[in-house]
């Protein structure tokens, strides 16, 4: 019973690992030169993993589709969804999202979507990348 994380241990020291190295093989003891590496062709960045069916990432909104309901702001839990009175549409702060995807699916006319993205970081929580509008 002492050891009988053992045979686990070794088993998982032969398989692969579930996460992709990213962006490149090994740490590089200095990125701006492995950037500039890149740049020139001499290195290359390995691209991220695709992501599986059903992944929620950054939401896709359909100005054109929407119709002002405001479902979704109702049954958004975080409150990340803001509705514009004078254009009748809303706004997404993705900073304040959960990734719920409960506005998705109160949606009637199916204006919100999830999509694939999902490198969202930034140190402005009201950036230009992080507002669907």
């Amino acid at each position: 019973m002492r050891f009988s994380m053992l045979p686990s241990v070794f088993a998982q020291m032969f398989k692969k690992p579930w996460t992709n190295k990213f962006p490149a093989k090994y740490a590089p003891s200095n990125t701006t030169q492995f950037l500039a590496d890149v740049g020139e062709g001499k290195a290359e960045i390995i691209p991220p993993i695709e992501t599986p069916i059903g992944f929620r990432g950054k939401i896709k909104y359909d100005k054109e589709k929407c119709i002002g309901c405001q479902l979704c702001i109702k049954y958004c839990p975080c409150e990340a969804i803001e509705f514009k009175p004078k254009t009748k549409k809303i706004k997404i702060y993705l900073a304040r999202c959960c990734f719920c995807s409960q506005c998705n699916d109160v949606c009637p006319t199916n204006c919100l979507t999830m999509g694939e993205e999902f490198l969202l970081a930034d140190t402005d929580p009201y950036s230009k990348d992080l507002i669907v509008e």
